[in-house]
């Protein structure tokens, strides 16, 4: 009797993306901001159709599974994320689950910094389809995900140059403020 061992090896290129922003405000301020699931629906580019499908509000904290949809080539994609890490207010991250890519790890770190906060984006990733996904990072991929990156970075200087940002900070920001 031969027992065969259904045990595979996969091996997958990882991709990374790395992000960097200044903001001039406090800490607690940027980290409620980015901390708050609903605010990607802000800054996140509109052809994605992004929605959020967790019930609001979602409670960040270790352990939180969010569940959204995006939308590639109008085709509807599930993408549900657990966050693996929350030290507030300095960093979290947020692991795909469920979604588009083989491998999706993202950490968001905030680092005080004179007159503000230092965002780090540091994402590493991995596509899917072997040779085929790794043509699409070159072709399209990679191209798109920094495009995303860069939407984000201008939206979220436009939100706290003006302080746009306060309206989509936690309720305990939005008492204190008044």
């Amino acid at each position: 009797m031969s027992i065969k061992n259904p045990r595979k090896i996969v091996i997958m290129k990882i991709f990374n993306l790395n992000a960097k922003q200044f903001i001039g405000r406090p800490i607690e301020e940027v980290f409620g901001f980015f901390s708050r699931p609903e605010n990607l629906v802000e800054i996140t580019p509109a052809k994605l159709h992004f929605k959020i499908l967790t019930p609001s509000p979602v409670e960040m904290k270790q352990g939180a599974v969010i569940d959204y949809t995006i939308q590639l080539a109008k085709v509807p994609i599930h993408w549900r994320s657990l966050i693996t890490t929350y030290e507030p207010p300095f960093k979290f991250v947020d692991e795909q689950i469920k979604g588009p890519y083989s491998f999706w790890h993202h950490t968001h770190m905030f680092k005080e910094v004179p007159d503000g906060v230092e965002i780090y984006d540091e994402v590493h990733y991995s596509i899917p389809f072997g040779p085929l996904g790794s043509l699409l990072h070159s072709l399209w991929i990679k191209k798109d995900l920094n495009h995303i990156f860069e939407y984000r970075k201008g939206v979220i200087d436009d939100l706290f140059k003006e302080e746009g940002y306060r309206k989509f900070l936690p309720n305990s920001f939005t008492e204190k403020a008044s």
